[in-house]
């Protein structure tokens, strides 16, 4: 069997479908690598299929008035994303891009159509799928129309130990590995302006920083100055839906 029914078979939409099912998507779907920082597809492209990645990550982006870009959301392996085309075709909106090397397998938006016709659970997922990237969009346009540059930093370090956090020693340190210039772009700031907050956080014992590596040595604080709740570590929205799953390879090994 080829690689990409494996990457099918092991993503939690497709794995109630039988072997019969899935290898009718598996023939219609393409997959391509992409190195890091190549795009994926680009604003005013066709939108006539879905992604779905296997490897790697991805980030989604648009550009301000300025030219400056703003980043959406990032896209881990399992996950699903340009989902838009399932509803309507036309031009795409955002543009995507690969933050380090990727795998993508394309399938045509009609083919999942036809499996949302066909399964409930399919819909159910996609229909959650949507949904849920919504509210993380617009959780963080909240903090982002409302709150002070410190307080969307504060925000956006909690948001990101949700998804990527794990414990050490001293703290909770975000797995997923941003420059200053990246964090600016999802809270629509600059980079001095985030190295200067980095800077303060730091020196309010709430995080330790180091070359794009960021602790949260004090979760609980930041997030009370914050007035949120404490995020729950390594539960995304998308696994809280039962969206996301490990990839296994061929040979079985987990890809990360």
């Amino acid at each position: 069997m080829s690689e990409n029914f494996w990457y099918l078979k092991n993503c939690h939409l497709f794995e109630r479908l039988s072997t019969d099912r899935l290898k009718q998507v598996e023939r219609r779907a393409k997959s391509r690598t992409f190195s890091a920082k190549s795009p994926i597809y680009l604003p005013a492209e066709a939108s006539e299929a879905v992604f779905m990645l296997a490897s790697g990550r991805v980030k989604l982006c648009n550009f301000t008035a300025e030219g400056k870009q703003s980043i959406l959301t990032f896209i881990d392996p399992g996950e699903f994303f340009g989902e838009l085309a399932i509803i309507e075709s036309g031009q795409r909106e955002e543009y995507a891009e690969a933050v380090e090397k990727s795998t993508v397998i394309l399938i045509p938006a009609d083919e999942i159509n036809k499996l949302i016709e066909e399964f409930p659970h399919v819909s159910m997922g996609v229909t959650k799928l949507m949904g849920l990237r919504r509210r993380r969009i617009e959780r963080r346009l909240k903090y982002l129309l409302f709150n002070s540059n410190r307080d969307r930093l504060a925000n956006l370090l909690l948001e990101l130990a949700e998804q990527y956090g794990k414990v050490t020693s001293d703290g909770v340190e975000l797995s997923i590995k941003l420059s200053h210039q990246e964090l600016a772009n999802i809270i629509g700031s600059t980079r001095e302006t985030v190295t200067l907050m980095l800077g303060e956080l730091q020196n309010e014992n709430l995080i330790r920083t180091g070359r794009r590596k960021i602790v949260l040595t004090n979760m609980e604080k930041l997030a009370q100055s914050v007035s949120v709740a404490v995020p729950k570590l390594n539960q995304t929205l998308l696994r809280d839906a039962n969206q996301a799953t490990k990839i296994l390879d061929p040979a079985g090994k987990t890809i990360s």
